[in-house]
């Protein structure tokens, strides 16, 4: 098929049992512009909270990650459904740049990590995947994504000192909503809490709308133009790790679900990522990812049309284009980012026990046991070695030990004919 074209699945308006739309099909436009509304409405949460807690502009952000999404659907060839939004592997190393050199800092690691994720697909597309199953096995995966979100405990505590009351009316709204929502509702549990910890603090009189009475209704998104620190950029290193994983169980993902054998697309993804995520450094957004959140759309609804993704990508570059929305977003109050990141730093890191759980990783094992135990420390303690002009962040340290203390004490193991 062309590449704005897909193939009408029955008579547009249906799906029968046991049927699915395949990423070159779509139903009627009206049934595909409403499944890309979903998509929006999917992405929507997660994406804007990294630029509400990094201080990134949150217009800019959905903006390139409208592009990120139709960039990936263009050199995935229209063959992996996907949205593109905000990654939280960004958020630690985003604090630490910010901190010492900026924002234009900060963004310089975006586009360096993206650069390195784009290398990366070119070099599956080259010589195939196998060297990634080897680099990152399961303990050193789920090693690494919990470091990158106990190693944020910190910050979450001193935003929950700042406003304790709106904090813990945050938190337990996301967990209430978590526990009695079904559905989508409650996969949104995060950016619900944001909504009623955001009211609270309004009628508290705890936010300052002077940046929201200023802003425009309709206008071009901010750009900032990234600045390059060899120290800071560094401290990105460990999410290429994650982004790799994330991009892989994604393309995995909807194999399974499609039916379709997407290995020759493996590569493509990687580097559709890298280009996203350099373009969104480039102009001053969040780096990206594939969304989990809009493989839940497409798991309840059967639609797998990458047409629905177009719809997606379009619609969020349309909704950036108002300033006064975005300026809402960044008026989130330090109470409700406390509340809001003692869960969601708590939940990335439990996502690296669950891939440790899932690949039933052997914590009987000595070496597993060492690696996953001291990479857990020195990332939560942010555990810090500076020489010269560079520092390495507990993060950056916490990932060496977890990828090359692996391979050096599995060779020991085989050495010593002890079995893996």
């Amino acid at each position: 098929m062309s590449l704005l074209s897909w193939n009408l699945h029955g008579n547009g308006k249906s799906i029968k049992d046991g049927e699915v739309v395949k990423p070159d099909e779509r139903l009627a436009w009206p049934l595909t512009i409403g499944v890309g509304v979903q998509h929006i409405a999917a992405m929507f949460g997660a994406t804007f909270l990294v630029p509400i807690i990094t201080g990134f502009p949150p217009s800019t952000t959905l903006f390139f990650s409208g592009i990120g999404t139709l960039v990936f659907l263009i050199l995935t060839k229209n063959r992996v459904p996907s949205y593109l939004g905000s990654s939280f592997a960004f958020l630690a190393p985003i604090a630490a740049a910010k901190s010492s050199g900026g924002v234009a800092v900060a963004l310089g690691g975006v586009v360096a990590t993206g650069v390195i994720l784009a290398l990366v697909g070119l070099l599956v597309n080259a010589i195939g995947i196998g060297w990634i199953n080897w680099l990152l096995p399961p303990l050193v995966t789920g090693s690494i994504v919990m470091i990158i979100g106990l190693n944020l405990a910190g910050a979450a505590n001193n935003n929950f000192k700042a406003a304790p009351l709106t904090a813990i009316v945050t938190l337990a709204a996301v967990a209430i909503i978590g526990a009695v929502s079904k559905g989508f509702i409650g996969r949104i549990s995060i950016f619900g809490g944001i909504v009623v910890g955001y009211l609270f603090a309004s009628l508290r009189g705890d936010i300052n709308y002077d940046g929201v009475k200023a802003a425009k209704w309709f206008a071009a998104p901010t750009f900032t133009t990234p600045s390059f620190n060899t120290s800071a950029i560094l401290l990105f290193l460990p999410v290429v790790l994650v982004l790799i994983a994330e991009n892989v169980g994604h393309v995995k993902a909807v194999a399974a679900m499609t039916g379709k054998d997407l290995d020759d697309q493996m590569g493509n993804a990687l580097f559709a990522d890298g280009v996203a995520t350099t373009l969104a450094g480039v102009g001053g957004g969040s780096g990206t990812t594939t969304y989990a959140e809009n493989i839940g759309v497409m798991a309840a609804t059967r639609i797998y049309s990458t047409a629905a993704y177009w719809v997606a990508g379009i619609g969020a570059i349309i909704l950036s284009l108002c300033p006064k929305f975005g300026a809402v977003l960044s008026a989130t109050p330090a109470g409700v980012l406390g509340g809001v990141g003692v869960a969601l730093y708590g939940m990335i890191g439990v996502l690296g026990a669950k891939i440790w759980i899932e690949n039933k990783v052997n914590f009987g094992d000595s070496t597993n046991l060492l690696i996953a135990a001291t990479t857990l420390i020195i990332g939560i303690a942010d555990m810090t070695w500076k020489h010269g002009n560079y520092s390495f962040g507990g993060i950056v340290n916490g990932t060496l030990v977890a990828v090359i203390g692996y391979q050096v004490l599995r060779a020991l193991n085989k050495a010593a004919g002890k079995s893996a």
